[in-house]
């Protein structure tokens, strides 16, 4: 699409605040809510519950308009920022669960980004609170939705909480 990296300052804060009014709109009795989130150079990592396969249909439409708008805005730009689709994946287990929020939190790292702190601030991660080491949660309100599901709050802890020092493992 052309678009600068959207790991840029300017960027994230309008993105947050894109995912935060999401949150704050569509999460309030319709069963949709953003728990995790990271930003890459051109897409975004969610970690999402939702009440059934509509419901996760609508309010992903919605959020990519939200995050479009937020794109452009922050670059000062106008067009299609996303492609034609998105991939979502049901998750069943802890495991699947802990895996995904390791990947989406831990991406960066994937991707080669060197973070000496371990806490990817083009993610939700300041706001995580399923890290093994202390972090310290920033005074702004976090964008992000707490889980409401076992699977997604309580669940995936069973495995062990998240360490600083974790990447997302290669597909088997």
């Amino acid at each position: 699409m052309g678009l600068p990296p959207f790991r840029e300052r300017v960027v994230l804060g309008e993105i947050r605040a894109a995912i935060g009014g999401a949150n704050r709109s569509l999460a309030v009795g319709e069963g949709f809510r953003v728990v995790e989130f990271s930003v890459q150079n051109d897409h975004v990592h969610l970690v999402v519950e939702a009440h059934d396969r509509d419901v996760l249909t609508r309010g992903i439409q919605g959020l990519a308009i939200r995050l479009a708008r937020a794109v452009n805005r922050a670059l000062s730009s106008r067009g299609k920022v996303w492609g034609d689709r998105y991939h979502a994946r049901e998750l069943r287990t802890p495991r699947e669960v802990r895996n995904a929020i390791v990947y989406v939190l831990m991406n960066a790292k994937k991707q080669g980004s060197r973070i000496a702190s371990g806490i990817d601030v083009f993610s939700s991660a300041p706001w995580f609170g399923g890290f093994a080491q202390r972090v310290a949660a920033p005074a702004v309100r976090s964008p992000v939705y707490v889980a409401r599901t076992w699977l997604a709050s309580v669940g995936w802890r069973r495995l062990g909480l998240v360490r600083l020092h974790e990447r997302p493992r290669a597909p088997s």
